[in-house]
């Protein structure tokens, strides 16, 4: 019997499942599109069942078979990084060696927070590219691998029931396609990130590994452009921003985790909104995959934040703020000498309060903004810090994470810097709740009891503890 034969002879669900055999059976190739027309009497849509045999073939031939393809969003990344061909000179490296060499000595004056031990550098596009993906991949993949569960999802209520049993054996392999097309189009916001930034710490988080301080010279030049400020004022104005970045990452090694931590804490919250996936698919064209693209970059596959991811997202800014409020203030009394550096600084606010065109799309695609939004605010409180009880005070409040202020002090710097004060008279701070808590604990005192002097009225006596056997412990 002749293959169209046999085709007329088969119901649509019969159709459906020998296109999967033919996609698993290594024939995917093949598949005719007139096929998949026939699958709209079972309520699947052809368009985007076409479009999702053709990502599964993708990933059967590249071999992948389980995770999220990250490899592909760090091949786009550099793609789009290294299109220029363009290297670092020369003359820029040194350029840079001397700004940073004059910075950091300027930075010693302004900070008690040590030199970092490995020379800072100058990097490309590309080598920003690979030395930050580790990062952006650890702050989306809870957005991929929602991707990758929704569509998983979408294509389950997709298929027919008696058809179930082959999508369920399919479910990770569906799971590596809808990740991998998620990474793919991170790896072109973090392309276009690269052509922005200007230093390792442009975006607010620590990208780079602790201790490492970069600048990239073929955005700095565009950065300067418009500013009319000579190039050296600009290069020692940045370099000392980076230094003082990279220097407090590297002094509070603890204050990595506390940023990314709080990240991933947001990132986890975030879901697809499935409805708005399957209204895509719906009316998906394979032909014109810009939609999906522009889906992807919009953020119209996330849904309005919840109330936790707010409350998270407050968390952030407020942290984010604290740091570049310290960098910012550091950075002002280092560079007091320097004719332009108001200038140069109010420009480098401006720019972190708005953000370029590729942080707008970063934003979009994971749903999380990098913006200090209070940076002023939490600037305005080092400096009274500093006021009252000097450098080595302030930069004492980074040793521990308990020592460092909190969004109530950049509310009320007057009251942190009574605390401060009483505290370098030698003055006991008053404790809350949580430090009786903490005290009658180490004490050995149930936490549930009240502190001594308060009468609870009659109870039963307590068994002896053994902070009251006399034998030793």
């Amino acid at each position: 019997m002749a293959e169209s034969d046999r085709e007329d002879d088969q119901s649509p669900e019969e159709q459906f499942q020998e296109l999967i055999r033919q996609l698993f059976g290594g024939a995917g190739a093949d598949v005719d599109p007139e096929q998949l027309a026939q699958l709209s009497g079972m309520g699947i849509d052809p368009a985007m069942m076409q479009t999702v045999m053709q990502h599964l073939q993708g990933a059967f031939a590249g071999g992948a078979d389980e995770g999220i393809s990250w490899d592909l969003a760090k091949r786009q990344a550099l793609h789009i990084a290294n299109q220029d061909g363009l290297g670092v000179t020369d003359g820029q490296r040194t350029d840079l060696d001397q700004a940073f060499a004059l910075a950091s000595l300027w930075l010693s004056e302004a900070t008690t927070i040590s030199e970092l031990a490995t020379p800072p550098r100058a990097l490309t596009r590309g080598g920003w590219v690979e030395a930050t993906l580790p990062v952006w991949q650890e702050l989306a993949e809870p957005v991929a691998t929602s991707i990758a569960d929704a569509l998983t999802q979408a294509l389950r209520e997709q298929a027919p029931e008696e058809m179930q049993g082959l999508v369920q054996g399919a479910g990770r392999l569906m799971r590596t396609v809808g990740g991998s097309l998620f990474a793919s189009q991170l790896g072109q916001v973090v392309g276009n990130l690269s052509k922005e930034v200007v230093s390792g710490g442009d975006v607010g988080i620590p990208l780079m590994p602790d201790g490492d301080a970069v600048i990239l010279p073929q955005n700095f030049a565009d950065f300067g452009r418009d500013l009319e400020i000579p190039d050296d004022q600009l290069a020692l104005y940045i370099a000392t921003r980076e230094l003082a970045h990279a220097r407090l990452f590297r002094h509070a090694r603890w204050l990595r985790l506390h940023v990314i931590s709080q990240v991933t804490d947001f990132a986890r919250g975030i879901h697809v909104d499935t409805d708005a996936l399957e209204e895509l698919a719906s009316r998906f064209d394979p032909s014109q995959p810009e939609e999906l693209r522009r889906a992807l970059e919009s953020g119209a596959l996330l849904p309005s934040r919840s109330e936790a991811q707010n409350a998270a997202l407050t968390r952030l800014e407020n942290l984010l703020a604290t740091i570049e409020g310290w960098v910012d203030v550091v950075t002002e009394r280092a560079t007091a000498r320097l004719p332009s550096a108001d200038r140069i600084a109010e420009a480098v606010r401006r720019r972190r309060a708005v953000g370029g065109p590729a942080e707008q799309a970063l934003s979009s695609l994971v749903g999380l903004e990098l913006r200090p939004r209070r940076m002023r605010e939490a600037a305005a409180m080092w400096r009274a810090v500093t006021d009252a009880v000097g450098v080595a005070g302030r930069d004492a409040l980074w040793d521990y994470p308990d020592l460092m202020p909190t969004a109530e002090d950049i509310d009320d710097p007057a009251a942190l810097v009574a605390r401060l004060e009483a505290r370098a008279r030698g003055e006991a701070p008053a404790t809350d709740e949580m430090d009786d808590a903490l005290a009658r604990l180490l004490a050995g005192e149930d936490i549930g009891e009240a502190p001594s002097g308060v009468d609870e009225g009659p109870s039963e006596p307590d068994e002896p503890s053994a902070s009251d056997d006399p034998r030793p412990v």
